[in-house]
C-alpha cells in the first residue's frame, strides 16, 4: 500500500473482537499475530498492510478512538450511547444483535404506564436517564449497579431495571420480563474525527468493502 501511516484498530475484547477479525478476514485484512493465544503482546501489527490492532475493555474503545490512539474502533451500540464520545459512527456491522430494555416484574408495568416515580437499576445510567427523562418524561431515581442488575427488583432495591436483553432466559428464570424496549443494539464501527479527514480514502474503502460483503455483492479487491 502507498500509505506509510498505520491505520490502528481498537477492538473490544472477547466475542466482539473474534467476530470483527473474522469479518475483516473476509475482505482480505488479516493479522496473524493475533491468532497466537500464548502471545503477551498488547499491539499486533500487519506490516504489509500498515495496520495495527489492539484489544481493550469495551467501554474504553470510544475513548481510544476519540483521542486518536485508535483510528477505528468496533464496539456495541450500548457502549457508544453510554460513553457519548466525540466519534463518527459509520457502520452497523450486523452482529452482536440484542436489545436495550426496561425489565421487571409484571406488577411494575402499571408504574411505567402511569409515569409514577420509580427506582431503576442499571449498568447504563446515561442510557436509562435519557430514556426516562427525555423520551418518557418520567421522573426516576437511577441506581448504578455493576453486577447482576436482575437482583434489583427481586430483592426490592428497585422497581425495574434497564439492561441488555439477548434471549431473555435470565429474566424468565427470575420471574422478570421485558416491559418496554428502548432501542436495538449491535456491533458498530466508529472512527476518529481527525482520522476521517486524514485517512479518508482508506477508511472509505474499508467501509465500502464491508458493505459490499454484507449486501452479497462480493468484495472488491483492495487498492494497492
Amino acid at each position: 500500500m502507498c500509505e506509510e501511516r498505520y491505520l490502528t484498530f481498537a477492538l473490544g475484547k472477547g466475542r466482539l473482537a473474534q467476530q470483527t477479525l473474522a469479518l475483516l478476514e473476509q475482505i482480505g485484512i488479516t493479522c496473524e499475530e493475533m491468532k497466537d493465544k500464548n502471545s503477551r503482546k498488547l499491539i499486533f501489527v500487519n506490516e504489509e498492510m500498515k495496520m495495527k490492532f489492539f484489544l481493550s475493555k469495551g467501554c474504553d474503545v470510544p475513548t481510544y478512538v476519540e483521542y486518536g490512539a485508535a483510528d477505528i474502533g468496533v464496539v456495541g451500540k450500548d457502549t457508544i450511547l453510554e460513553e457519548n464520545r466525540r466519534v463518527y459512527e459509520v457502520l452497523d456491522l450486523g452482529f452482536g444483535k440484542c436489545r436495550m430494555c426496561v425489565c421487571g416484574p409484571e406488577s411494575a408495568r402499571e408504574l411505567l404506564l402511569h409515569h409514577e416515580r420509580i427506582r431503576v437499576a442499571s449498568k447504563y445510567p446515561v442510557i436509562a436517564r435519557d430514556y426516562f427523562y427525555n423520551k418518557k418524561h418520567q421522573t426516576v431515581d437511577i441506581i448504578k449497579l455493576g453486577g447482576s442488575v436482575e437482583l434489583g427488583p427481586i430483592v426490592g432495591l428497585t422497581d425495574v431495571i434497564v439492561d441488555i436483553v439477548e434471549t431473555g432466559s435470565t429474566l424468565r428464570e427470575n420471574g422478570l420480563k421485558v416491559l418496554e424496549e428502548i432501542c436495538p443494539l449491535s456491533a458498530r464501527m466508529i472512527v476518529n474525527q481527525v482520522s476521517m479527514q486524514m485517512q479518508t480514502q482508506r477508511i472509505r474503502d474499508l467501509i465500502f468493502q464491508i458493505k459490499a460483503l454484507q449486501s452479497g455483492e462480493g468484495v472488491p479487491p483492495c487498492e494497492s
